[in-house]
């Protein structure tokens, strides 16, 4: 568990990634996602996350580009990651899908880049091939120097048993959502048991599960919010959040999860919480 904003997991081929991040899903391209990840380095974050699906790469890169002018900051200092979006996949798509995302981004290299949802049974017959030719591609970027890291987001244990046995290099991150009463337990502990990252997407769920009076009466226990308790949590399970926030106070107050520790039983009373909110997404029924 990391204990300070600039503490880092190591990855299983030796890189060093920030153990907590920040989220730009549904962060508007603009001004808004521009002065949001400017203000989230200048709180402290080093881990930046996007996607190509989010449409806001471009807004992504030149936050990052501003803040390191604003408050000299090294590009070497952050991690940046994006993802490949579904109607990229197989090898030379995934090979375009990069280049594209790195076009938007306008940066030099990638510290992390993943397929953002697996092929699955449900919708493709080939779809073992699909997710391997599409591996394939990012185990080269990566042999290239192009990616200093590669993973999966949304890949559920299987998928993830699959990649590891058809491909050549295991993915070194897996981003799934992961949230009071949406704890995806058995993919989230298969990763861990196999020396892979998890990262957590929303981790606050919705507006819902942070009105639940489990969290509540834990944040007032300790003077914190329900936010910040979800955040320990995640912590405490070693799983890197990603909180997203383009309101500058909240992004600063997402950081103070350092001067307080959950007890086993408060652990598990937000471990029991049913599900309250969330997206709860089923990659192997969702259309993808």
């Amino acid at each position: 568990m990391i204990q300070k904003l600039s503490d880092f997991y190591v990855l299983n081929n030796g890189v060093k990634m920030p153990g907590f991040g920040f989220g730009t899903w549904q962060s508007a391209s603009g001004d808004t996602t521009v002065n949001a990840v400017k203000a989230a380095i200048k709180a402290g974050y080093r881990n930046i996350d996007t996607a190509a699906a989010y449409r806001n790469e471009r807004s992504v890169g030149e936050g990052v580009r501003q803040a390191m002018e604003a408050y000299g900051i090294r590009r070497e200092e952050l991690f940046i990651s994006t993802k490949l979006w579904n109607d990229h996949r197989g090898y030379d798509l995934a090979r375009k899908a990069f280049e594209n995302s790195m076009k938007e981004l306008g940066l030099e290299y990638l510290d992390l880049y993943m397929i953002h949802w697996p092929a699955v049974a449900k919708w493709h017959e080939d779809w073992r091939e699909i997710n391997r030719s599409t591996w394939k591609a990012l185990e080269e970027l990566y042999r290239e120097g192009r990616i200093r890291a590669i993973g999966v987001s949304n890949f559920l244990a299987h998928h993830v048993q699959a990649l590891m046995e058809d491909g050549d290099i295991a993915p070194m991150v897996n981003q799934i959502e992961y949230h009071p009463g949406f704890g995806q337990i058995e993919s989230a502990q298969f990763c861990q048991d196999h020396g892979i990252v998890v990262q957590a997407w929303s981790p606050f769920g919705t507006g819902e599960v942070l009105r639940n009076p489990v969290l509540t009466q834990i944040a007032d226990r300790y003077g914190k919010t329900s936010a910040q308790v979800c955040l320990r949590w995640l912590m405490q399970k070693d799983i890197v959040p990603l909180p997203k926030s383009v309101h500058e106070e909240r992004i600063l107050a997402n950081t103070q999860v350092f001067g307080f520790e959950l007890t086993a039983d408060e652990m598990a009373q937000i471990d029991a919480m049913p599900y309250c909110g969330g997206m709860r997404f089923d990659p192997d029924s969702a259309r993808s």
